[in-house]
């Protein structure tokens, strides 16, 4: 899953939620000179990870990309499915998405002092582009696979595969729909049982 999706998942905990986000700069064990709370949503982000690279339907819908994306198709459907869950927000949420997204950039702002670096290098771009609510278009997806795409010297292609999701946008929402119901299940398990 992409921004949204690992911040959603986290719960109401703000610290849960920043650490689930920054995790994928951060390596190993590395995290363990961590708050706590910023420990847990790495160590979800993990459990979330797994969970989703070996769930039947993820891969049901990584498939459709394959052939053109190679080790890419992944990294799209993540942004994909972050798209329906931005467009059907409504229906695992009762915050308005908006509201939810400036609350989560006010939160890494006042905890800027435990944030990674790489962090606090991205957040003006962040900001700036409203990366988290761009996900609701097919237009916002596009400039977000395009900026990924730059950053792999435009070999991933990353950034055409909108014609797959307009080209197959149906059944991609179905995965989706059908996928993250497991996953939320998932997530609060996990959430549950840490210490």
């Amino acid at each position: 899953m992409n921004f949204l999706a690992h911040i959603y998942l986290s719960g109401d905990n703000d610290l849960i939620k920043i650490g689930n986000f920054m995790a994928d700069g951060i390596r190993g064990k590395h995290f363990e000179t961590f708050p706590m709370e910023i420990q847990k949503g790495i160590v979800l982000h993990r459990a979330i990870d797994t969970f989703t690279d070996a769930h039947p339907v993820f891969r049901q819908s990584t498939k459709k990309l394959h052939s053109r994306y190679h080790h890419y198709a992944g990294v799209i459907v993540d942004v994909f499915y972050d798209h329906f869950l931005a467009k059907n927000w409504s229906i695992y949420s009762n915050e308005n998405l908006e509201e939810y997204i400036q609350f989560f950039y006010k939160s890494l702002e006042d905890n800027r002092p435990i944030l990674t670096e790489r962090t606090i290098g991205i957040m003006p771009y962040m900001f700036q582009q409203n990366w988290l609510s761009s996900y609701q278009t097919i237009e916002g997806i596009n400039t977000i696979l395009t900026q990924m795409d730059s950053r792999t010297k435009n070999k991933s292609k990353m950034r055409y595969a909108t014609d797959e999701l307009k080209e197959f946008y149906t059944e991609f929402e179905q995965d989706f729909t059908l996928f993250f119901e497991d996953l939320r299940e998932h997530a609060n398990e996990k959430l549950i049982s840490l210490p």
